[in-house]
């Protein structure tokens, strides 16, 4: 593929809404640009994830390339710029993370079937749906496609995050999300009992407190254990009940205890407030557990391989990212080596800012068909 037919499939993957849970018009979509570019099998699958895929089905090894097709919310008028560095392209998703996936598909196009079924190996591209959504419901339907029953577990995966072109993430951190609520009968403000805010108030400096106990000793924000305060609103019902609805959220590091953190929160009101005075409900989701490879594998060295093919004067970053992605969900389940790689700067994720310079585009591209080529000639 030339690169003004890549730039083409960004542009238009990119002017095709993909919010999350509404990704069928765009994952239509990417099906259709696959079987026009020599894909073998291209489908939209169960869970709504566009999927591709170029080599024998039974090839004894399978590469995973796992991008996601839906974005946050926000309309980018879809354009190309001129810029001293080179043209750039606006949109949501640009970056998050239609730049990585369409570089996936052409990269993986590049390479071809006829390479795929030389080497023995299967390569499979899918714009996964929900990733915004934290349901993570097209990577999660991946993970239980190849579960080594119903196929193989993938012997390498890609996942598609923006890192630039000449860098792969090696790791996210883990998340846990607390919707809480909290409630206790009105009371005057110049009464003995604090108001039902001030509890809430205290729960939240009892998280901080553990955070901090956790991080002694810990300089790195990857390995630190780091709460947010998502929301905080109070209001009072008709019942002349005073309530708080509030969100906390932890980024948790590699091998953090969630249980034992849940039950402390559970625990907290019977240590802390009047029996029976404030009723809390702890509602617990969007749990993910951190995950951090390693350097030394076949994948990461045909890395090294395809970003020197590339430019030979370049050099192969590494990163640790503080967020998640889809590799969350599929790299504890499959175990096999896993980076995540892609185009882009991702200080512009969600920004209303959102652009990706299409001669980064171009490099990723073939960074990815370089990349599987190195792959295709290990053991």
């Amino acid at each position: 593929m030339n690169r003004t037919a890549a730039v083409e499939l960004i542009r238009g993957l990119v002017a095709v809404p993909s919010l999350s849970r509404h990704e069928a018009q765009a994952a239509a979509w990417l099906v259709a640009q696959m079987r026009a570019n020599g894909y073998e099998r291209a489908f939209v699958d169960e869970a709504g994830n566009a999927v591709g895929e170029l080599g024998d089905p039974s090839a004894p090894r399978t590469i995973v390339l796992l991008g996601h097709i839906d974005t946050v919310p926000g309309n980018i008028p879809v354009r190309i710029e001129p810029s001293p560095e080179g043209d750039l392209l606006f949109g949501r998703g640009s970056v998050d993370a239609k730049g990585p996936l369409a570089s996936f598909v052409c990269g993986a196009a590049g390479f071809g079937a006829a390479n795929a079924r030389a080497a023995n190996l299967r390569v499979v591209v899918v714009g996964a749906v929900e990733e915004e959504a934290a349901t993570s419901k097209g990577a999660r339907f991946i993970a239980a496609r190849f579960n080594g029953t119903t196929e193989p577990i993938p012997t390498a995966c890609i996942i598609g995050e923006p890192s630039h072109w000449n860098r792969v993430t090696l790791g996210y951190k883990g998340r846990l999300l607390l919707d809480l609520a909290a409630d206790q009968p009105m009371a005057h403000t110049a009464g003995p009992d604090a108001s039902v805010a001030a509890v809430v108030v205290d729960l939240w400096n009892w998280v901080t407190a553990h955070a901090a106990a956790h991080n002694q000793g810990k300089d790195k924000a990857f390995e630190q254990l780091s709460p947010s305060l998502r929301r905080f609103i109070t209001s009072t019902n008709a019942e002349m009940h005073d309530l708080v609805d509030a969100q906390f959220a932890w980024r948790l590091p590699v091998g953090f205890d969630a249980e034992a953190l849940m039950a402390g929160l559970r625990a907290w009101p019977g240590a802390n407030v009047r029996d029976g005075h404030t009723q809390f409900d702890f509602r617990f989701k969007g749990e993910e557990r951190a995950w951090r490879g390693d350097r030394n594998n076949p994948l990461v060295r045909s890395f090294l391989a395809g970003v020197r093919t590339e430019d030979p004067s370049a050099q192969l970053g590494f990163v640790l990212k503080t967020g998640t992605s889809d590799m969350n969900v599929v790299a504890p389940a499959w175990q096999c080596p896993i980076v995540a790689y892609g185009p882009g700067d991702s200080a512009l994720d969600h920004t209303p800012n959102e652009h990706l310079p299409l001669d980064e585009y171009w490099k990723a591209v073939n960074v990815i068909g370089h990349t599987l080529a190195a792959y295709a000639a290990t053991d």
